[in-house]
């Protein structure tokens, strides 16, 4: 293991976090903006919005057992290769199927890709750190996740009022299949957790001791998650 906390690998990671999170929160704006342009309800932008939080809330406790039994360099780059490919298909259907729903179904993959990148992320610090530089890689990776989710609306908004939605769209692929290539080549020591069980037995038993933890043995995450 690297003793240096900006290691090749890591900061591979870090650079692919940055693109992932700030492209992802500056579309997910744009997106809503435009919709409201178009429409102009306030009332049916709020609820589209609204609606796009909740894979995100259901597929940050899967990303996390996907992390756990797969290779984190691979659910990484395929995250970021499959938002390539949502902001693709999005650009091709704007004006050829209603607004509302491509919109909505294009803002619920997104927030749901952003929700099981994260896990695979923070889960690839301890293996690329040693222990000494560990709260400080934590630190870098969540100061990264804390400044997209302020100032990645404030870009993608810079940008749709400068440009318009089609260029930053345009922007956004680009930038995504760029950190997906570049998220190839981190090199990221897994061992596959060997299991007879099903996929949904896995999941019920991941989850069943995840809440175990939570609740028993450090109930002070379950507070303040709550």
């Amino acid at each position: 293991m690297n003793q240096k906390l900006f290691s090749k690998d890591f900061t591979l990671v870090v650079i692919g976090q940055i693109i992932s999170l700030f492209g992802n929160a500056a579309i997910r704006f744009a997106l809503p903006l435009y919709l409201l342009n178009q429409t102009g309800s306030s009332a049916l932008y709020g609820t589209v919005t609204a609606c796009a939080f909740i894979p995100a809330i259901l597929l940050s406790p899967v990303g996390g057992i996907v992390a756990d039994r797969v290779n984190k360099r691979n659910i990484m780059a395929a995250l970021d290769f499959f938002t390539a490919a949502v902001i693709f298909l999005f650009a091709l259907l704007m004006g050829r199927m209603n607004l509302v729903i491509l919109l909505t179904i294009t803002l619920m993959l997104l927030y749901g890709i952003a929700g099981a990148y994260q896990p695979s992320v923070q889960a690839s610090v301890p293996v690329l750190v040693c222990q000494d530089n560990f709260m400080a890689a934590n630190s870098v990776i969540n100061t990264i996740s804390s400044f997209a989710s302020l100032l990645g609306p404030v870009l993608g908004g810079l940008l749709y009022s400068a440009y318009g939605l089609m260029p930053v769209l345009w922007v956004c692929i680009i930038c995504f299949l760029m950190s997906a290539v570049m998220e190839l080549f981190i090199k990221i020591p897994f061992v596959r957790q060997e299991s007879n069980d099903g996929v949904w037995k896995t999941v019920k038993k991941d989850f069943g001791e995840s809440i175990r933890f939570i609740r028993k043995e450090k109930p002070v995450i379950g507070k303040g998650c709550l």
